[in-house]
């Protein structure tokens, strides 16, 4: 995958993140486009089944997570996964720290990744969190929020690597909950190579008084046929 991640990179970088932000707040998620191409997400499916690039799985029904499994991967992590999480590190964390302003939190966030580990590190989550996951027919992932201890970035990326004619449902899921109003749902379709950007825990939505907080999860609708398989990028460590 050396050959063409420089080319997946610049065109992140290449993105209009004014745009995102701006889907960020109308509607609570940002599609960039593909930015995979197919080889590179065959690439990471062929990787799916060699367990030394992987630090442990996970069978979600052992843990009423949904059914499916997934996998985070170990250090190093492969090339490409290091470097879409620091392309996207950059622009990402800008937006975070203006939602941080709007709610006037105090937490803001360094402008670089590797500052950013070193907080989690301090407190001590040392262990990576990008990953892998796969579902069969009938498979489907539990709304939930990736959280692993004190420091938590407040937004992450997931692609989807399988194409869209080997496999029917898995919608990616969204909720928000708002105060006093009723849970607010949205199922999403990505594209082969696409990520999707959304809230990992909460973001602001402005109102008559000023800017609120607003609960998000996120999970997968029900596999009906096929197979998929997807990639996650959590910008914060785990313990």
């Amino acid at each position: 995958m050396n050959s063409t991640s420089n080319n997946s990179t610049a065109q992140l970088g290449a993105l209009d993140w004014q745009e995102i932000e701006a889907g960020l707040d109308n509607d609570g998620h940002a599609l960039t486009g593909v930015i995979l191409k197919p080889d590179q997400c065959d690439a990471f499916i062929r990787m799916y089944d060699d367990q030394d690039r992987f630090r442990s799985r996970v069978v979600m029904a052992r843990h009423n997570f949904g059914r499916g499994e997934y996998k985070y991967f170990a250090e190093p992590l492969p090339q490409l996964v290091s470097e879409l999480r620091q392309a996207f590190y950059d622009p990402l964390s800008r937006i975070a720290n203006r939602w941080a302003e709007r709610l006037n939190q105090r937490e803001r966030f360094p402008s670089t990744y590797d500052e950013f580990v070193e907080i989690c590190r301090r407190n001590s989550q040392t262990l990576p969190t990008p990953l892998m996951l796969r579902y069969e027919s009938g498979d489907y992932n539990c709304l939930h929020q990736d959280l692993y201890g004190e420091v938590a970035f407040p937004l992450q990326t997931a692609c989807v690597l399988s194409n869209r004619g080997e496999y029917s449902g898995g919608e990616f899921l969204l909720t928000e909950q708002r105060p006093r109003m009723q849970t607010r749902g949205e199922a999403i379709t990505i594209e082969q190579g696409e990520f999707i950007i959304f809230p990992n825990r909460w973001r602001p939505v402005g109102g008559s008084r000023g800017d609120y907080r607003v609960n998000v999860r996120h999970g997968v609708s029900r596999l009906r046929t096929g197979r998929r398989y997807s990639l996650g990028l959590i910008f914060h460590l785990s313990k």
